[in-house]
């Protein structure tokens, strides 16, 4: 490990200017690439105290050996010049944003003379103009094989194409109207071009303009008696109808826009973009990445934006970049946006409409896109084999933990506390095992819950210990295996070393301190052992830490579940207890009806009197009573302190 100090330069000689900096190793590989506005400044943060920095910093800073900068004259040269060298150095310590796969496009050879229209992956080349990109390339081709009835334009290869030249005869697609058969020469490459023009401004978006058209063309020819005409043209426009409705209508104003949504966990961020053309999806991407720094979400977004269109033509780049968080720099990365496209580009967070719920939209895809990512890692058997052993190497245990409980408690300042056990066997998760406690505990108090739930746990396992049964784990009624009867090989608790101090304790009394014992701290991901002063740091790309994450977001969301579901019916019969004459019985039929206060809140009178028990005038009272405490909701929210849902636990809005 290296001392920062043995490299620093001195501050007078680091300039006050914008520009480019770069770490280097001993061997002299880039290992770190960064901007700043004052080179100075920035420089100086990275070697300060060691125990202030980010631990990915720290791990940064030690492992160089050697920092150099280059001066640039404003911020979009600095931003440029950043990309630049992350693609030609690809340092360890940049975020890696990387496509894990090749994205299917619609491409038209605009530089031939007769164009032809195809599906292409891969580099994309000078001459051709490209659409999309599209997440599944048999939906392209569905889509390519209505529009050549409308816009007949060439889809074969150049081999095919020639032999139709020689033999005269043109290929099954010019025989059945899908392509006009410029071979042959049924049109000219005039007219061909025609055909062509037609087509990319249809898919580039411009639909409505040519659908009116094609339908004051049927008119004309219905009235001019040409029948034959009009049908052909009716047929026309039902089989771009039917193309549109391939792709979701998303806003009515011809939007042009890209829409970036982030899902991060201190390891990985996922990546999706929806591309809006013409107001509809036309194409979604997405990529996976290692956040090997300390990049926040707004690094993130300035990360994405430049690697979606540093390599892309200036049509490429749309009119609007929809994004959850502004980047830092988002004066630089505009005007280099400006620069690239050669027109005005907006970079925006949407704050609500449409725009904003179809933001919401790919966020919830990239979480999504996320959860694939890691579900698809835990799957494989070798992974999973390879994860259980590296905690083995880890924890310094004898054998794998081949059975994993880990526990999470949840509350709500105080109230309402729950705790949850999730069982992992073989790294994948055993539904049947899990369990919710309702701790008995009051205040909040992380270290007594904890306690409080590892004893509840394994009381009856020692009990069944202690009484020596004959068949140890086996229900000796049924036969058949007991839920708790077993110690894990190693138990997880969410949390750092007061957790794991509490749960040693308990484990302790119970006379079961030989159980493996663990935790993981939720902000920097690290692993903490009982009665040592300092974590086990296991490496970022470890498939041991991404179990031990895995099974500690389950049991999250897991107690969450539980904690979120007695926090909506304690509120419902909180609020049912404010109506006269309404007794438990009743209280718990209107409960199993509507089931939450959202539901209670929008129902009417004649709705709450079809709950049997319930006259018209209790429902009226019922209806009178939710009036009154969404009053006092709204008085709180416009007071001098906000009001908290407690259904939700999230600060009410103002009205």
């Amino acid at each position: 490990m290296a001392d920062p100090a043995t490299y620093r330069p001195a501050t007078g000689e680091i300039p006050d200017a914008p520009g480019v900096y770069r770490f280097s190793d001993p061997t002299g590989r880039v290992i770190y690439v960064g901007k700043a506005k004052s080179l100075r400044s920035r420089l100086n943060s990275y070697f300060q105290d060691l125990a202030g920095l980010h631990p990915r910093t720290r791990n940064m800073v030690t492992t160089a050996a050697a920092v150099d900068w280059t001066l640039v004259s404003n911020e979009v040269e600095a931003l440029q010049l950043e990309y630049t060298w992350i693609k030609e150095f690809d340092p360890r310590f940049n975020v890696r944003f990387r496509d894990d796969k090749s994205y299917p496009w619609l491409a038209v050879t605009v530089n031939e003379e007769f164009p032809r229209v195809m599906v292409v992956r891969g580099s994309r080349r000078k001459g051709v103009r490209y659409f999309g990109p599209y997440t599944h390339a048999w939906a392209i081709r569905e889509t390519v094989d209505l529009l050549l009835r409308v816009f007949p334009m060439r889809s074969c290869s150049q081999g095919v194409f020639r032999r139709a030249q020689q033999i005269g005869r043109p290929c099954l697609l010019g025989d059945i109207g899908k392509c006009a058969a410029p071979c042959v020469g049924r049109v000219s490459a005039d007219e061909h071009r025609a055909i062509v023009d037609d087509f990319t401004s249809f898919v580039a978006g411009q639909t409505a303009t040519y659908l009116h058209r094609l339908q004051r063309e049927m008119a004309t020819a219905a009235n001019a008696m040409e029948y034959e005409k009009a049908a052909k043209l009716r047929d026309d426009i039902a089989a771009l109808e039917r193309v549109l409705e391939k792709n979701a209508i998303v806003f009515g104003d011809g939007t042009d826009a890209d829409v970036i949504g982030l899902a991060e966990d201190p390891l990985e961020v996922a990546v999706q973009i929806f591309t809006v053309r013409g107001g509809r999806i036309r194409g979604q991407r997405g990529w996976v990445a290692d956040k090997a720094d300390a990049a926040d979400t707004a690094a993130l977004v300035e990360h994405a934006v430049v690697k979606l269109y540093e390599d892309e033509p200036a049509e490429a780049i749309p009119r609007e970049v929809l994004v959850p968080v502004l980047p830092t720099n988002v004066s630089a990365l505009r005007s280099w946006l400006d620069e690239t496209r050669g027109a005005k580009t907006s970079l925006r967070v949407p704050q609500r409409g449409d725009k904003r719920g179809l933001l919401a939209t790919v966020e919830q895809n990239a979480t999504q896109a996320l959860a694939r990512h890691k579900t698809k890692r835990s799957g494989d058997l070798t992974t999973r084999s390879l994860a259980l052993e590296e905690i083995r190497e880890a924890l310094g245990l004898e054998s794998a933990p081949l059975r994993i409980e880990c526990f999470d408690v949840s509350n709500l300042q105080g109230t309402q506390i729950v705790a949850s056990m999730v069982v992992f066997e073989d790294g994948l998760p055993k539904k049947s095992d899990y369990k919710r406690f309702t701790l008995r505990i009051e205040g909040q108090n992380d270290v007594a819950s904890m306690d409080e739930v590892i004893t509840r746990r394994f009381e009856r396992f020692v009990k069944e210990r202690a009484e020596g049964a004959e068949t140890p784990g086996l229900d000796p009624e049924t036969g058949k295996p007991r839920r708790f009867a077993y110690a894990p090989s190693l138990v997880v608790v969410d949390g750092g070393a007061p957790q794991v101090a509490a749960a040693a304790r308990a484990l302790g009394r119970l006379g079961l301190g030989d159980i493996a014992l663990c935790g993981l701290a939720k902000r920097l991901e690290e692993v903490w052992l009982p009665g040592e002063a300092d974590p086990v740091i296991l490496p970022r790309s470890s498939e041991g830490l991404y179990l031990l994450q895995r099974i500690r977001d389950e049991a999250h969301r897991f107690a969450i579940t539980h904690h979120r579901g007695r926090r909506t019916k304690s509120m419902v019969v909180s609020i049912l207890d404010e109506v006269p004459g309404l007794g438990a019985v009743r209280r718990t039929a209107i409960l199993r009806r509507f089931g939450s206060v959202k539901k209670l809140r929008a129902a009417s009178a004649l709705d709450l009197a079809s709950v049997p028990g319930i006259g018209p005038q209790t429902a009226q009272s019922i209806v009178d009573s939710l009036a009154r405490n969404n009053k006092d909701r709204q008085s709180a929210a416009n007071g001098k302190f906000p009001a908290v849902d407690m259904a939700t636990g999230e600060i009410l809005e103002d009205s």
